[in-house]
């Protein structure tokens, strides 16, 4: 029984780490074009500091006063900040293999592009080599996971409950 659940267990972590691959190539992609969309934003921002002859930071400490101009600050100060954090995860991600991509998994950390990325995704049968190791590699995780939770049951089980 279980042997049976461990396989189990391999294979529900080789279906699930298969997918690994092509889910980060569509994040990436989405990724991509927030990166684009939040350029303009803060590029358009900068052009527009720099033509006041004020710098970056302090077109924003200048917008002081009422609700809406500190509503604005806050709005672009939140893209500037979320543009150099898609801009650094990106840039490492796009020198990374598939498989590198998978210690990297902190860099898959906006939830918003995460969720539309899971929305849209639709699970495929890997046919690439880093979709195989991938998978390899789930069917150790989970292999391993569930057989080191049932023998440490087992052990527990033995050593307290008497039969």
């Amino acid at each position: 029984m279980i042997r049976t659940l461990t396989m189990a267990g391999g294979i529900a972590g080789a279906v699930a780490l298969s997918q690994f691959p092509e889910f980060s190539q569509q994040y990436m992609q989405r990724m991509s074009g927030a990166v684009d969309e939040l350029r303009g934003v803060v590029v358009a921002f900068d052009l527009t500091a720099t033509a006041s002859g004020l710098t970056l930071q302090e077109a924003l400490n200048s917008m002081q006063g009422d609700d809406f101009q500190e509503g604005l600050r806050d709005t672009i100060e939140t893209s500037i900040q979320r543009y150099e954090r898609l801009s650094g995860n990106l840039t490492a991600l796009r020198s990374a293999t598939p498989l590198e991509r998978l210690g990297q998994f902190y860099r898959f950390s906006d939830t918003d592009l995460a969720q539309r990325t899971w929305d849209d995704f639709k699970p495929a049968v890997p046919v690439t080599t880093d979709g195989f190791i991938a998978a390899g590699i789930g069917f150790l995780a989970g292999w391993l996971g569930l057989g080191l939770l049932f023998g440490g049951l087992r052990r527990f089980t033995r050593r307290f409950i008497p039969v």
